[in-house]
Order: C-alpha cells, then sequence, then structure tokens
C-alpha cells in the first residue's frame, strides 16, 4: 500500500502477521491482570466500526468469543477455543464474501471491514479476560499471537497435493489510514476474502488458490509474520506452491506490477501509529540471504498481464525506485530501476508496507529456491462515490464503493489467471 498524501493522492505501500504488536500490559504477571487496549481497538468504539459490524451481522462475534473465554478452565483450553474461534471468524468471513450462508445485514457481501472490526474486537476481549488460573504477560501474548494467526487464513493455506492441479497464493491487507477515514476497506483483503479456497480455470489446467490477510503494522512483518506464513508453501514437497502474488492497494486508476522492491522502511505510520525507518529486519530463525539483498525482483509475468484484457482499469509494469547510488549519499529517483551496487530507499511499491511485504516474500522465495512466477500487485484506491467523499459526514457505503470494490476483485481475479497460465 501507498500512503495517501493529499497531494498526490496516493495511497501508500503494502502490507503483513503471525505476530501482534506487544500489549501494553502491567508490569506484574497474576491472574486477574488485563491487557491495555491497543491503538487499534480503541477505535472499535467510534459509530462507523459499530455500524459495520451491525450492518453484517459480526456485531455477535466478540460477546460470543468472551463467552467462550469465561468457561475456559485451562492454558491448554484456552489454545483450543482460542484457535477454534480465529478460524471460525476467518471462515465466517470467507463465507460472507463468496455468498454462503445468511449475509446477517444489509451491508454488501463483498466488504472486508467487518472482519477486521470484528477481529479487533475478539483481541479486546482476550486482552480483558481475567481467567480462573494464572496468566503471564508472556502468555497473553502468545494467545493473542494464536488469535491473529488463525483469525487471518494464515494458518490455513490448504494446498492440495498432485499433479493436476497448480497451487496459488494469494495475501491482501487490513484497511488502513483509519485515524483520517476509519470508513476504510481495503480492496486487497476484499480480494483475498473472494478468492480463498477457489479454484480458477487456466488455459494449462484448474489452480487452487488459498489467502491470508496481514496487518498493517511495522511490528508484526518484523516478528516475521509474512515469512512463517508463507514458508510451509515455499518449502519443497507436494503440496509446493506454483505462483504466488501479494495484493496491496496502490495509486488511483491504475493496477501497478511492481517489478522491484527495496529493503528500507520510510516511517510512514502504521495502524498502532508506529514508524519505523530502518532496513527491514529478517529474523533469525527463518531462510534468508547473506548478506541481504537491497533489491529483490518480480517473476510475476508482467508482460503478459500488461497485454491482456484482464479488465476496465489500465495495468502497468512499474519499474521506478528510488535509490542512494553506489558512492553518493543523496537519494535519486530511476524510472528504470536500480543501477548496480546502489542503496534502497523506495521499491516500486514505495517504502511502506506492501514494498515490504513484496520484499519479503521474494527474498524468501529466492532463500529457498523456489522457481515460481511471484510479485506484488497493487490495486486502484478503492473509492467513495462523488457524493459520499467527506468522512465526517459521509455513509459507511454507497453504490460506487462497492461497485469499484467488486470491480477490482474481478481484474485482482483476471491478472492471477494471467499469471497462474505461465507455471508449469
Amino acid at each position: 500500500m501507498r500512503p495517501i498524501r493529499p497531494r498526490l493522492a496516493l495511497l501508500g505501500a503494502a502490507l503483513l502477521a503471525a505476530t501482534p504488536l506487544a500489549l501494553a500490559t502491567p508490569a506484574t504477571a497474576t491472574a486477574d491482570t488485563t491487557a491495555a487496549p491497543t491503538v487499534e481497538e480503541r477505535r472499535l468504539d467510534k459509530a462507523v466500526p459499530q455500524e459495520i459490524l451491525r450492518r453484517s451481522g459480526f456485531d455477535d462475534a466478540a460477546p460470543d468469543f468472551a463467552r467462550a473465554l469465561a468457561g475456559v478452565g485451562s492454558p491448554a483450553e484456552a489454545e483450543r477455543v482460542i484457535s477454534r474461534d480465529g478460524r471460525a471468524l476467518w471462515q465466517r468471513a470467507v463465507d460472507r464474501v463468496q455468498g454462503r450462508g445468511p449475509a446477517g445485514g444489509d451491508l454488501s457481501r463483498d466488504d472486508d471491514r467487518p472482519l477486521y472490526w470484528a477481529r479487533l474486537g475478539m483481541t479486546r476481549a482476550l486482552g480483558e479476560w481475567q481467567p480462573g488460573f494464572p496468566l503471564t504477560d508472556a502468555r497473553r501474548a502468545a494467545l493473542l499471537r494464536t488469535l491473529e494467526r488463525t483469525s487471518r487464513g494464515e494458518d490455513s493455506l490448504d494446498l492440495p497435493a498432485g499433479k493436476h492441479i497448480k497451487r496459488i497464493v494469494v495475501t491482501g491487507f487490513d484497511p488502513f489510514q483509519l485515524d483520517d477515514d476509519v470508513r476504510r476497506s481495503n480492496p486487497s483483503g476484499a480480494a483475498a476474502l473472494a478468492l480463498d479456497g477457489t479454484t480458477i480455470r487456466t488455459d494449462s489446467g484448474p489452480a487452487r488458490v488459498e489467502t491470508a490477510v496481514f496487518p498493517v503494522r511495522w511490528t508484526d512483518f518484523a516478528d516475521g509474520t509474512v515469512e512463517r506464513t508463507l514458508l510451509p508453501a515455499f518449502q519443497s514437497g507436494p503440496r509446493r506452491v506454483d505462483a504466488f502474488m501479494t495484493v496491496s492497494q496502490g495509486r488511483v486508476g491504475r493496477f501497478d506490477v511492481e517489478r522491484t522492491n527495496g529493503t528500507w522502511r520510510g516511517g510512514y505510520p502504521d495502524n498502532a501509529n508506529i514508524s519505523r525507518t530502518e532496513t527491514a529486519p529478517i529474523p533469525s530463525d527463518v531462510p534468508t540471504q547473506h548478506p541481504q539483498p537491497q533489491w529483490t525482483t518480480t517473476t510475476l509475468p508482467y508482460e503478459k498481464i500488461v497485454a491482456a484484457d484482464t479488465g476496465p482499469t489500465p495495468v502497468y509494469d512499474h519499474t521506478e525506485v528510488t535509490e542512494i547510488p553506489a558512492g553518493a549519499t543523496t537519494p535519486v529517483v530511476r524510472p528504470n530501476g536500480p543501477t548496480p551496487g546502489s542503496t534502497a530507499r523506495a521499491g516500486g511499491g514505495g517504502d511502506y508496507l506492501s514494498n515490504e511485504i513484496a520484499y519479503r516474500a521474494t527474498l524468501l522465495r529466492d532463500a529457498v529456491g523456489l522457481k515460481a512466477p511471484g510479485g506484488h500487485l497493487h490495486t486502484p484506491v478503492l473509492q467513495f462515490g462523488p457524493n459520499n467523499t467527506d468522512p465526517t459526514t459521509g455513509q459507511i457505503t454507497d453504490p460506487d464503493f462497492v461497485h469499484n470494490r467488486e470491480a477490482i476483485t474481478a481484474q485482482v481475479r483476471s491478472i492471477l489467471t494471467v499469471a497462474a497460465t505461465t507455471t508449469r
């Protein structure tokens, strides 16, 4: 994703999430301690999130989860209940978007926001939970990681074995920049929900798609949530992925296949209002390359994607980066990619979390020797209708908003089909 900058109307680089941000917890670790609400959780009390939950039927998720926690009698049971309810929330969101079961309200089925806000209700309930047995801060944080992982599809990339079906992984992101407009949706997350568990038909056979949605938080990425989610699918074996595509929201009115990804974090605040300006840290317990490269490159078939008729919005092979040339100290923009020996300051996807997920996924690809099409796709910015642009007075949805999101999802599917056709 690209951060939305008012003058440029851009929406920042991509996103992330196996390990969530550390909870603000009391120093003591007794049975009756609780965790203070996070920055994201505090947004839950606004009118818009509550309306989204109510109009989707997801307003029952957090209360039901809190009641389930109240009956838990041991740490092992807590792990089981949290895993079960996290997976159930993910599947419920996938089913709603894909048209299975009741809609639960009048909010359009393609909406990704119920999952985001319901998850935050559940994480807040877990933070407030006072079990009848000792629960240390570290143990509560571990349970929170379980809830995050299961409710994002990170532990359920269930790729089939066999030679007659292709295996594809797609990732999306949470909504972000919510302090500017709490109504925001993320079309990459909506596309991930729409594609999870589906089979797409290509000229070279069927392809099974599995998806996950990452948080927009620097800390989760540094903790290795991307690598730990993707590694089982990237490793050698009968279920090894044949193609992958990380997806995030990018610029107005265009799709971009990002050619080059950089290792630099530019510091734009995330959903926790935390900034990071540094080289992307790679956890020591995941495969990587040494020395850490400044740049990685897409292996998506960008020429074929750009040339194909995938939908109404133009698709570009985006090659621009920002670098510090070898021997220099000042960043410069390179329209055609980095020069030898340069230091990254922004990949094609910028210097935010969408660039970083692309960098991490392709770095992992190279570290484990995966020879498959893979890289990053930026979607257009999802826009409200022309009479619904003011976040202080606007509605949470409108016909243009729904149409725009559905059109983006449809074109993501078409682009993915082109990429899948090129696999072996």
